[in-house]
């Protein structure tokens, strides 16, 4: 009798779910539609509405206007996420909400298309379209991990890899484009183009809503971070001796949801600190903008020789970003830890924070140099950019891992919701000093080179209590200590 094998059947091949061309297509046209109209929103609000004579005498007023607006737009952009999460695992899905929110958004950027000569419907199409941007910002990632299960779940980092490459992708080119569009053929169509990527944004993700994974709304779960809070507060009456103040809702609420808040609170402490760099930050696209329109912008490089537009010099961050993540985890990192030096997460984020300073300390000098009436090169301003971009992989990066490490499972969509308040608190306070900047309170002192000395010194001042403080705060890295929690860490969703 012939010896007889038993044919053992290949495992299957992980292949990726065939809606995730349509999703990366999505990303790609929208953050070129939100960084498009955001590149020229700071300069085409001077020039067309708080100074169109171009009167020096109002110059000062009008750019802390511009730059006001420009910062409580970001604000509500990185604000409404929290409450688009809300709504979308409570009520809607994620689905929905990204169609419905879409078309708002689309209907946002035709306002800031036709009313460009109109400052009042310009407005109102500048916060529709922070509602249409915020709305989406926290489902779409999500609905990203939504399409796998544990048959390709092997592919999803190399998927979010290309997540990611897509919103670069889309907010380089945007920042490249819609300046020289904006130069050479108006406003209308400037903000016009962006508006066309959104519709076809929205026209790809509706294109694959036949393929798409779609995980159902949980309903209100009462056992929220923010549900939670509030009663401790209102029952601080009830805290025994030795107690933590959450303590006393582990009575009507889940003890191990309670115990997850907790390490919200202890990640929420070093947050505390991430809003100024965000509050510096986020000049880059407004008030570094309008300063470049004033900087000798003629480069030459070789065989090339080119003057680059205002809105264009912001494109070099995105670049820097993208080249510094591979040094810093590759080079820089693995060469402090041989020396002796571990570079953990709080003692990156004091180094960023010091970076993000040093940044505005050369754009203080080169603005010095600008007050007396000098064109300095633009060069100065791209070396700024060099040191703002290492502070960035330092604390945005960096904060990202933290908050997913020190939170536990059932708390990690939270921590995400509220990392993206910290960015809506910095620009918050910018919009606060432009305001009184414009109003003539007390800010508005700090004007030219005294603006950026002013967000120098207070930086400065996080820094040194950032430095106090952060050896003293206790940290628990919930990857390499897992919890303790076998039903919570089923749930993937704790708004």
């Amino acid at each position: 009798m012939a010896n007889e094998t038993l044919a053992v059947p290949a495992e299957k091949k992980a292949r990726y779910p065939r809606s995730i061309p349509f999703i990366i297509g999505n990303e790609a046209a929208e953050r070129f539609s939100f960084y498009g109209m955001r590149s020229i929103l700071a300069t085409f609000l001077v020039a067309q509405f708080f100074n169109p004579t171009h009167n020096p005498a109002l110059q000062t007023v009008a750019e802390a206007q511009a730059n006001q607006s420009t910062h409580f737009f970001v604000t509500l952009a990185y604000t409404l996420p929290f409450l688009g999460a809300l709504i979308a695992d409570w009520f809607t899905g994620k689905y929905k909400i990204i169609l419905w929110v879409s078309i708002i958004y689309c209907f946002g950027h035709l306002c800031l298309a036709i009313f460009d000569d109109n400052l009042n419907g310009f407005i109102f199409g500048v916060i529709v379209v922070a509602v249409g941007a915020g709305g989406i910002k926290s489902c779409v990632a999500a609905n990203v991990g939504d399409q796998f299960d544990k048959t390709n779940q092997t592919l999803l980092s190399k998927v979010y890899g290309w997540f990611y490459f897509s919103i670069n992708a889309g907010s380089m080119v945007a920042t490249v484009l819609i300046p020289w569009v904006y130069a050479n053929y108006g406003a209308s169509l400037a903000f016009g183009i962006p508006g066309i990527l959104m519709a076809l944004a929205t026209i790809i993700f509706f294109s694959g809503r036949k393929m798409y994974v779609r995980v159902p709304p949980s309903g209100i779960n009462k056992n929220n971070f923010v549900f939670i809070s509030l009663y401790a507060l209102f029952n601080l009456g009830k805290k025994q001796k030795g107690q933590s103040w959450l303590d006393v809702a582990k009575g009507p609420y889940n003890p191990e949801k309670v115990e997850g808040i907790k390490a919200v609170y202890r990640v929420l402490a070093v947050f505390a600190f991430v809003p100024i760099f965000w509050a510096m930050w986020d000049q880059n696209l407004s008030e570094w903008v309008l300063q470049a329109e004033k900087l000798d912008r003629h480069i030459v490089l070789g065989p090339l020789d080119f003057t680059v537009l205002a809105g264009q010099v912001q494109t070099v961050n995105p670049v820097f970003l993208l080249l510094f993540i591979p040094i810093f985890n590759y080079f820089v990192y693995p060469f402090f830890r041989k020396i002796g030096i571990n570079p953990t997460p709080l003692r990156r984020i004091g180094t960023g924070l010091a970076l993000t300073g040093l940044s505005f300390v050369i754009i203080a000098f080169v603005q010095g140099n600008v007050d007396k009436g000098a064109h300095p090169s633009v060069w100065w301003q791209i070396f700024a950019y060099v040191i703002l971009s290492a502070g960035e992989v330092m604390v945005s990066i960096t904060g990202l891992e933290y908050a997913y490490t020190q939170a536990p499972k059932s708390m990690k969509s939270t921590m995400g919701a509220i990392w993206l308040l910290t960015v809506a608190a910095g620009n918050y306070f910018d919009v606060i000093v432009n305001g009184s900047i414009a109003s003539g309170g007390y800010f508005s002192k700090f004007v030219g080179a005294d603006f950026y000395w002013l967000f120098a010194g207070i930086c400065a001042a996080f820094l040194l209590v950032f430095l106090f403080v952060s050896p003293r705060l206790k940290e628990r890295n919930y990857i390499e200590q897992p919890e303790e929690e076998a039903e919570a860490a089923a749930i993937s969703t704790n708004l």
